[in-house]
């Protein structure tokens, strides 16, 4: 199944760049890279029209609750606009925003403390 008709799917820029910021900021994990880097390759597809990345690619790369919400987060776009805010009420109410370790931990070293923060 392609994902290039996703971009349609939102009410606008606005909406599209919130769902990016929501999948950025609580569902991207450093910590896991590959799923991180797939997670980004979707973020990405969110606005292109071209192919960037594949359903079976998220679901071969992809941890089983992530791939729900992405796949629940595909329903919604193709379902209307305000399926796509629900979405974000869900993933916003039940999961933290993730620390971004890689951008703490050179931000240490920058500062020369080369210990990792916890």
């Amino acid at each position: 199944m392609t994902l290039t008709d996703l971009p349609a799917g939102f009410r606008d820029e606005e909406q599209l760049g919130y769902v990016r910021r929501v999948i950025h900021d609580r569902l991207a994990d450093d910590r896991d890279q590959r799923e991180c880097r797939y997670l980004m390759r979707f973020w990405w597809q969110l606005g292109m029209p071209y192919r960037e990345v594949t359903l079976d690619q998220l679901r071969a790369n992809l941890g089983e609750g992530t791939l729900r919400l992405v796949e629940e987060l595909i329903d919604a776009v193709r379902t209307s606009p305000e399926a796509i805010e629900d979405w974000v009420d869900a993933v916003e109410g039940s999961r933290p925003v993730v620390r971004d370790r890689g951008f703490e931990q050179t931000g240490a070293l920058l500062r020369g403390n080369a210990r990792p923060t916890p």
